[in-house]
């Protein structure tokens, strides 16, 4: 069909053209994208075989939508992902505020236009991207802001009585009448602005103040929510939950795996940053830290850790060897283990810590979670140090320790050099040997790591010591009467 020729409802009728609901546009859409196996959530990471048939079946079934779950999980991105699955255009007549359907017209505008010109009533075509409403759930939200109120301005400038319907001015859900509408925090929306919703939901129609009329709406609605329990700011009321015919609970990445995936997926690293090389073992000891986050001791995990977390301190990741690549007046780099001190400001934000959280300091709650993500990859990659102490045996890293207790020990700066940094690493013998004999043939951008790694986790557990300073990290001998004690 060719809208730009179809301008008038006669020309409309003249082509065949049958209106439909949002909701059996979604619907139809949907069953296209499925027969054709056509993937309707493209960019959705890990909700495969969990979230998205269940929205898909809310579809299908023409529900309302509330997506529950903790902060970062895609929920506002499913939602506008429906965006794709209405039509791509859809004809409304020309001048309505509320996107009136020329064959199924409510405003009083539309009405008395098609009663006046029939057939020569002007319509115009709404683009699917132009359907789409979202409003965040606030405090000062109110039932005027969404549903709508008398306007006196408007009813003085028209020199109409209160009594005229046409002194109404339309709120954002009548606004958003045959589009998608989405509200976020759905629970932070006080429960007399819920109760606004009821008659919208369960009849379809919308009331305004006194007026005796019904104004039969077609609106998907998307509500976005964190659990109840989440905190005390309030609660979505049973009645509305009631009226919601599809509740949908999502989740956090299952693996580190699907988590890498999202995080590739949505950090926004510039053509300027490709230089920098971020090796696979950092990518998994970067999303290892979310995964330690949502079990810490020191956490609410009830509040959720978000993937933002990770996509976040990917960036400061990679800004942080941008750094020491533009100060050293290097080409290219690798990032290094080191480099995870640069993170913790992406952590200490996005954390809600308990009482003991708090009273152990946000970063030394966010260097625990680099210590315990590096303890997790380690016994991966590497001998558990744990499940060797036993007295007078012989144990794997006793050279590396013994190495230490010979020598000056370890300076790694943040900022040094590629070559100084490799050096520095190198004159550790037994480490590389031990890093070898583990990995075998570790890949060339990882061997620095993987060896920064083994005196992480040495240091974790008491092996050897390891002072921070300002410009990096020293590794020292842990005095020989401990070691000579175990």
């Amino acid at each position: 069909m060719n809208i730009e020729k179809i301008k008038t409802l006669g020309e409309l009728k003249s082509h065949g053209y049958t209106s439909k609901s949002v909701k059996d546009e979604l619907r139809d859409n949907l069953i296209d994208n499925i027969k054709n196996n056509v993937n309707s959530f493209e960019g959705i990471v890990g909700y495969e075989n969990t979230v998205i048939p269940q929205v898909e079946r809310a579809i299908l079934s023409k529900h309302n939508i509330n997506l529950l779950g903790l902060r970062g999980q895609a929920k506002t991105m499913i939602a506008r992902k429906l965006i794709g699955l209405l039509d791509e255009y859809i004809p409304v007549v020309k001048g309505s505020e509320i996107n009136d359907d020329p064959f199924h017209a409510i405003s009083r505008h539309a009405q008395e236009c098609i009663e006046e010109l029939k057939d020569d009533t002007p319509i115009e075509w709404l683009h699917r991207n132009d359907r789409f409403s979202e409003k965040l759930a606030t405090p000062d939200v109110s039932v005027a802001d969404l549903i709508g109120d008398i306007d006196p301005i408007k009813a003085a400038n028209m020199k109409l009585s209160y009594a005229d319907d046409r002194v109404i001015h339309f709120g954002m859900i009548p606004r958003a009448n045959r589009c998608i509408f989405v509200i976020n925090e759905l629970p932070d929306l006080q429960a007399r602005i819920q109760v606004a919703l009821f008659n919208i939901l369960q009849e379809g129609d919308l009331q305004i103040r006194g007026f005796k009329f019904r104004f039969p709406m077609e609106i998907q609605f998307v509500f976005t929510a964190n659990p109840e329990d989440y905190t005390n700011r309030g609660s979505i009321v049973t009645p509305l939950k009631d009226r919601i015919g599809s509740q949908i609970l999502t989740h956090y990445p299952k693996n580190i795996e699907i988590a890498k995936d999202i995080t590739q997926q949505e950090v926004n690293i510039t053509e300027d940053q490709s230089h920098i090389k971020v090796s696979e073992i950092a990518q998994l000891l970067l999303e290892q830290i979310s995964f330690e986050a949502r079990k810490s001791e020191y956490i609410d995990v009830k509040s959720g850790i978000s993937a933002r977390l990770s996509i976040s301190a990917y960036e400061n990741l990679v800004s942080t060897a941008e750094r020491r690549a533009m100060i050293n007046d290097e080409a290219n780099t690798v990032i290094r283990l080191a480099d995870f001190n640069g993170i913790l400001p992406a952590i200490t934000g996005k954390v809600e810590l308990l009482y003991e959280g708090e009273q152990e300091g946000v970063e030394y709650v966010a260097q625990g979670l680099i210590e315990n993500a590096i303890l997790s990859l380690y016994n991966v990659y590497f001998p558990e140090i744990k499940k060797l102490e036993k007295k007078d045996e012989k144990k794997p890293y006793d050279d590396i320790i013994k190495w230490f207790s010979g020598n000056e020990g370890l300076e790694i700066l943040d900022d040094s050099p590629d070559s100084l940094y490799k050096e520095e690493l190198s004159k550790i013998t037994p480490l590389k040997k031990f890093v070898h004999e583990y990995l075998k043939e570790p890949p060339e951008d990882s061997l620095y790591f993987y060896m920064e790694l083994v005196l992480w986790s040495l240091t974790i557990h008491k092996k050897l010591s390891k002072r921070r300073f300002d410009q990096g990290s020293q590794f020292e001998d842990l005095f020989g009467d401990f070691i000579k004690g175990i």
